[in-house]
């Protein structure tokens, strides 16, 4: 009554009928439908540094539009929700795909301790959790771990992000998963300097396939 909801795209009240975003931000919002049209944008940017089986993102992100303030809101105001929402919107369409159906389980981006203790959780997890469980496969969290913190990416250049990156990144297993199949999932790829040191990290597995979807991808 109070605090009325508004839309985490464009801050407009929602109606009762209306979650999360209003009817005309979703209709508005940038999809790509990589995993539709089997577009390979996600996976050239990552072309000589990381094999993807398959890869996509379910939203464009650019400068000041409305993707930039659902993540924004997602990540520094605390609306973990929209992380859930994300999810469940692209695990509907990856389940629809038979490609992203053969894979064994889904693995999320970790954050460092520290920074997950300062933002009270991981933005990927729910993310992450909604397309395991579309998929129904098993949302494993303690496979892939960030073992040094590093700053905030947002105010640095592409070329500081990609230079930031080095041996944060290891797992914690390298036997249970061996010829599996995993999905790697973030919230944004630009550079893919994070999704890089994530998958050298996770193909010490022997044998490994690993395919990746984040929420959105820089223009």
């Amino acid at each position: 009554m109070f605090f009325p909801k508004v839309c985490e795209a464009c801050s407009s009240y929602l109606s009762d009928n209306e979650q999360i975003i209003c009817t005309l931000c979703r209709h508005a919002l940038p999809v790509t439908n990589f995993h539709r049209t089997n577009n390979d944008s996600v996976k050239k940017i990552l072309y000589g540094r990381v094999r993807l089986e398959y890869a996509t993102a379910l939203l464009y992100f650019s400068k000041g539009g409305k993707v930039q303030k659902m993540i924004h809101n997602l990540k520094y105001r605390g609306h973990e929700h929209i992380s859930l929402f994300l999810g469940e919107w692209l695990g509907s369409e990856l389940n629809e795909s038979n490609q992203f159906k053969l894979i064994d389980a889904v693995v999320p981006v970790p954050l460092h301790p520290s920074r997950k203790r300062q933002r009270g959780f991981n933005q990927v997890h729910q993310f992450g959790r909604a397309i395991a469980k579309a998929l129904d496969r098993p949302f494993v969290t303690d496979l892939l771990i960030k073992q040094s913190a590093s700053k905030t990416q947002v105010f640095k250049s592409r070329f500081m992000r990609y230079d930031d990156t080095g041996s944060q990144f290891m797992i914690t297993d390298d036997r249970s998963w061996s010829s599996k199949h995993l999905l790697l999932v973030d919230d944004l790829i630009t550079t893919g300097a994070t999704i890089e040191q994530c998958a050298q990290a996770l193909n010490q597995i022997e044998d490994l396939k690993l395919s990746l979807a984040t929420m959105a991808i820089a223009e």
